[in-house]
């Protein structure tokens, strides 16, 4: 159920057309209260760090009346909200950096979105959030424009499984451990 999917290609200019359109179109129903840089942080949480946060203040799949899809079931307390999706960059460069977001979003039913394009994935995500480069992008779920576009394109990966790519194996694979021998 909670696949992750891998985008590169016409699929992936697909999905961050769509995406940006959304968010010209939130942006504009929203109007220009809060600068640009300040409302996109309310959108998306932005980098590694910020979507590992929120991520593990988000309950476990497992937990009783824990629902990732219903950010209205969070309590009045709880102000850190919920993460529809993660879009990752594929070329991510150590690996390491984002080997934990697989694990962390499986075990919160969030799905995990690889973004691939030859080298230059880090570079498509943070065209999104007006970055130079973004490794991790979390699309807050608060019920705008944008989560409606996401959940259109998780709901229409899984009606045709066969689009559908697997998680790549590169970022689950254990560190090679390198020994270094030096001669005298």
């Amino acid at each position: 159920m909670n696949k992750s999917r891998c985008y590169e290609g016409d699929r992936l200019g697909l999905l961050l057309r769509s995406i940006h359109e959304k968010i010209e179109a939130a942006r504009a129903s929203d109007g220009d209260v809060l600068p640009e840089k300040i409302w996109l942080k309310q959108q998306f949480a932005i980098g590694v760090n910020e979507v590992t946060r929120l991520l593990e203040r988000m309950p476990l799949s497992g937990e009783k009346g824990s629902s990732p899809q219903k950010p209205d079931a969070m309590s009045s307390n709880d102000k850190a909200p919920w993460l529809q999706a993660v879009l990752v960059a594929f070329d991510c460069n150590p690996k390491w950096l984002i080997r934990h977001l697989p694990s962390l979003a499986s075990s919160r039913k969030v799905p995990l979105i690889f973004v691939k394009d030859k080298k230059r994935g880090s570079l498509r995500l943070g065209e999104i959030v007006k970055l130079k480069t973004a490794m991790a992008i979390g699309i807050k779920a608060k019920g705008s424009a944008i989560n409606a576009i996401v959940e259109k394109i998780l709901g229409s990966d899984k009606l045709d499984d066969k689009k559908v790519h697997s998680e790549p194996k590169e970022i689950l694979r254990e560190p090679q451990q390198h020994s270094l021998s030096v001669q005298t």
